[in-house]
């Protein structure tokens, strides 16, 4: 399973930002120059993280992006879900329209038995698992497209 660039910024700017020192404000144009990311692209992906809580977005002269209270907890599963991306966890592996468990595709039960260890993965991954023992050169790792 491949995610979308949509999924690879927000995962990439949340562990940005909670690499940092708590509640450290960042720009967003700085992020982006650190994450070599477009700024309008990232902007919408930042506000979207922001609006269901899981960073903080802070107006005016002081403003900018910060990991909050609950950002490290974020399981990856819910940035996944935020992005859109588990909305094709349903779909067919060949793209078939009425392939389930009822009307299964030559792939579907394999296919199904890896999803389900994807959602697993998912599902008890951490930001903080992923920040655990990050190497020395951890901002260069993420920027990196």
């Amino acid at each position: 399973m491949f995610f979308s660039k949509t999924f690879g910024y927000a995962i990439r700017s949340i562990l940005f930002l909670a690499s940092l020192k708590k509640d450290q404000r960042v720009l967003l144009a700085e992020i982006a120059s650190k994450l070599k990311v477009p700024r309008h692209f990232l902007a919408k992906v930042m506000k979207k993280l922001a609006s269901e809580g899981l960073i903080s977005s802070f107006k005016g002269p002081n403003g900018g992006f910060a990991s909050n209270e609950l950002t490290s907890g974020i399981t990856l599963l819910k940035v996944a879900s935020i992005t859109g991306e588990t909305a094709h966890f349903g779909s067919c592996v060949l793209r078939l329209r009425k392939c389930n468990a009822r009307n299964p595709c030559p792939l579907h039960n394999q296919a199904q038995s890896l999803r389900d260890q994807w959602i697993e993965l998912l599902c008890h991954t951490t930001i903080n698992d992923l920040l655990e023992g990050r190497q020395q050169d951890f901002i260069n790792s993420i920027t990196a497209a």
